[in-house]
């Protein structure tokens, strides 16, 4: 019944928004952070918490350290899109969906089709010379040994990755509450709105309806007009699907 109601409310909407977080890619393989197998509930070798290894003043500190958890821990070069980013990807072909908003770094929703993508924590796939501002792959920073350094000018390559400690990228936000402020309907999909101030662009939305698809509880269940408690891999798949056979 509740796939069905999100069916509805996508047929009566030409302008959706999705606001995406970890979950989104558990079903590609991408572990997500917070839930009890999550990343940041592992031990790891170092008396570090992993969000202090993702910090910029651990990645100043101490590169070596921070590239070999950065690439065995955040970087998955295997992953490929599931259901979830290619009804999305689609959803935007049919011209209801205007922007997808995501937590993630993986680069995945682009890879499915995906063309008004706002990444607000930067990507993976994108990195930069500290020095040259010269432009790698991820394939660079994975074969590099040790520390990756700029065959141009010997500086070390950093991740186009939002650090801990580091702000947000303004044209990014700005594009991304611009899309939420403009929607009719909100999709917060895969977070629990935990991580700030990412979780807190959900307050522009001023539209019609908000959903929630997400395993467990959030802070927008309340005064969501539809919340789904189930993987949103299938959930965003069987909606869409039964948008096309309308």
């Amino acid at each position: 019944m509740s796939v069905q109601q999100l069916t509805e409310i996508l047929r009566n909407s030409n302008n959706v928004v999705f606001f995406g977080g970890a979950g989104v890619s558990t079903a590609s393989g991408i572990p997500d952070f917070r839930s009890a197998n999550g990343l940041w509930n592992q031990k790891y070798k170092r008396n570090l918490s992993p969000e202090e290894m993702v910090s910029r003043s651990f990645f100043e500190r101490d590169p070596g350290d921070f590239f070999a958890f950065y690439k065995d821990k955040l970087i998955y070069p295997e992953a490929k899109p599931n259901a979830c980013h290619y009804a999305l990807a689609k959803l935007e072909k049919m011209g209801k969906l205007k922007a997808v908003v995501t937590q993630n770094i993986d680069g995945l929703h682009q890879m499915a089709g995906s063309t008004n993508v706002f990444e607000l924590h930067g990507s993976v796939l994108r990195n930069f010379c500290t020095r040259c501002h010269a432009f790698y792959g991820a394939d660079f920073i994975l074969k590099s040994e040790g520390v990756p350094r700029c065959p141009k000018c010997g500086a070390v390559v950093k991740p186009d990755v939002v650090l801990y400690e580091e702000m947000l990228d303004e044209d990014v936000i700005d594009g991304a509450v611009k899309a939420i402020a403009k929607a009719d309907v909100l999709i917060i999909g895969g977070t629990s709105l935990i991580v700030y101030p990412a979780a807190g662009f959900v307050r522009y939305f001023r539209g019609n309806k908000l959903v929630v698809i997400n395993k467990s509880s959030t802070q927008a269940d309340d005064y969501a007009d539809l919340v789904i408690h189930e993987d949103i891999a299938s959930v965003m798949d069987q909606a869409v699907k039964a948008l096309e056979d309308l």
